[in-house]
């Protein structure tokens, strides 16, 4: 099984520098001329579609093995969250927004000593 999960957008260049910041050095294509896909891992792939009248309206959530070398990484490239929580068992949550809005939730496991 893929996952494909789509992310709609205004504008495509600026979507794809946004989202080749916060996800860093993956492997990226453009199927057509209104999309961009990222690999994130094997059969795994986050895309940008333009779509204006759905923009911003999107939702997709990341679970990543170590959530603090993510947020680090992608701090360091120039993409901070705007919120985050832990929940009561520990798991932790970061919300990003694009710059239409969406939503790209990243979280990861209770933090280890």
């Amino acid at each position: 099984m893929d996952l494909f999960a789509g992310l709609p957008v205004t504008d495509l260049p600026r979507s794809a520098a946004w989202f080749d910041r916060l996800f860093g050095d993956v492997e990226t294509f453009n199927p057509n001329d209104t999309e961009r896909v990222w690999t994130l891992t094997d059969h795994a792939y986050v895309y940008a579609v333009v779509a204006p009248g759905d923009a911003g309206h999107g939702h997709v959530t990341l679970f990543v093995e170590n959530l603090g070398e993510f947020l680090t990484a992608a701090a360091r490239r120039g993409v901070e969250p705007e919120s985050s929580e832990t929940y009561d068992n520990g798991v932790r949550k970061t919300i990003f927004r694009d710059p239409d809005g969406n939503e790209v939730g990243v979280g990861g496991g209770p933090e280890t000593s």
